[in-house]
């Protein structure tokens, strides 16, 4: 068997051999990615009321048109359900209407709505746009009241109010956005962002702390024996690499599929994607040999690619997008692998990018993958020397 084939098998049985890495690698980043999505997802459908109560009333009907009317979606439930739904994300306001509510609304008096929204972003934009449709709501019922009381019927009442509202122009605020950051996120569902985003997180921390079985692999003169046989340091090097190179990898294209399958993200061009993730992968790797190579204890090399992978991500926009960053901090983050791989997968993912489209993205991960194996089989060889 090829020397580098049989070093990287050697490596992808010790990783699938310790079953904690199975967790953290294939369920975890699902569970993650769920969680980010329930609570900072932006859905696509809209923000979601429940009401609970008055049905059959004005008050209800009323309420449910103008939601709608503004672009909320509105659907009628059990009380319990509602504070459930509110609680778990999946409903933004829950509204109840109690039977005094509805009587008020018809004899034109104070109203009182019980109101309970959800603390993310999401949930406060449809309570602003719940309370003020409650005011015009209000307004218009006065209105209507002393239409009434000055002895116009009803009908004749409401009709010449719905009159009023469509002869009169109403003066309209158009908010011009010049940065172009709510563009880049428009269309995206719930959990696009958050699985590209936590996707390349993943991918290089399981990465970089795989990088203290490289060294139990010196510990455990797996590597001595290696090099005793006519094997250079670079196919050892290039052997281990591949063997952290095949779990990244798959551990991207699993979460690619299973994110598409389970939480219905799109991804765009999966096989550009896929490629986007693979080179991605080899960059990782490349760093998990680096890291592995310059410490002599696995438990410091666990810590150090936890800390590392963490802050770099960050750097590179996996836990803020980087279309938020100052224009240094957005410099800064160029000099990570993530950085790049999320450009090109959010080309990929919202613009439609063809290959060509994306291969400077590619090519800076592959110089980068390049350096960072040159840099690995030169501190391994040094590694070598010193006794652990």
């Amino acid at each position: 068997m090829n020397p580098v084939l049989a070093i990287a098998g050697v490596e992808l049985r010790r990783f699938f051999r310790d079953r904690s890495n199975i967790f953290f690698v294939f369920i975890f980043p699902l569970m993650l990615i769920l969680l980010l999505g329930i609570q900072f997802g932006v859905g696509s459908a809209g923000p979601i009321v429940a009401v609970a109560g008055g049905e059959g009333t004005p008050l209800a009907r009323d309420l449910t048109d103008r939601l709608k009317a503004e672009g909320l979606t509105v659907r009628p439930d059990a009380a319990s359900a509602v504070r459930r739904d509110v609680s778990r994300g999946s409903t933004d306001v829950g509204l109840f209407i109690s039977e005094q509510a509805g009587k008020a609304y018809d004899d034109a008096g104070p109203v009182e709505l019980e109101v309970l929204a959800a603390p993310d972003a999401s949930g406060q934009t449809a309570l602003q746009a719940l309370r003020a449709t409650v005011r015009d709501l209000g307004r218009t019922q006065l209105q209507l009241r002393a239409l009434m009381d000055g002895g116009v019927t009803e009908d004749a009442a409401r009709s010449a109010l719905a009159r009023a509202k469509t002869s009169a122009v109403e003066p309209t605020v158009q908010v011009m956005e010049s940065g172009g950051v709510s563009s880049e996120f428009r269309g995206l569902g719930r959990f696009d962002l958050g699985a590209a985003q936590q996707l390349l997180l993943f991918v290089f921390l399981s990465s970089l702390t795989g990088a203290a079985a490289l060294i139990q692999a010196r510990r455990y003169g797996v590597i001595s024996r290696a090099l005793a046989a006519p094997v250079t340091a670079a196919r050892t090097m290039t052997g281990l690499a591949l063997g952290r190179f095949a779990i990244a990898g798959v551990q991207g294209v699993y979460i690619l599929l299973g994110t598409a399958l389970l939480f219905g993200v799109d991804w765009g061009n999966l096989w550009l994607a896929m490629l986007v993730v693979g080179v991605f992968s080899l960059v990782a790797a490349a760093a998990a040999m680096v890291v592995g190579s310059m410490l002599d204890h696995d438990g410091a090399a666990t810590g150090v690619g936890i800390g590392l992978g963490l802050v770099v991500a960050g750097l590179g926009g996996c836990m803020v997008p980087p279309e938020f960053f100052s224009e240094p901090m957005a410099a800064v983050s160029r000099f990570t692998p993530h950085r790049w791989a999320y450009d090109a997968i959010a080309e990929v993912q919202r613009h439609e990018a063809a290959l060509q489209d994306i291969l400077p993205h590619l090519g800076v991960l592959a110089a980068m993958a390049a350096g960072l194996l040159v840099l690995g089989t030169w501190l391994l060889r040094r590694s070598l020397a010193r006794a652990l």
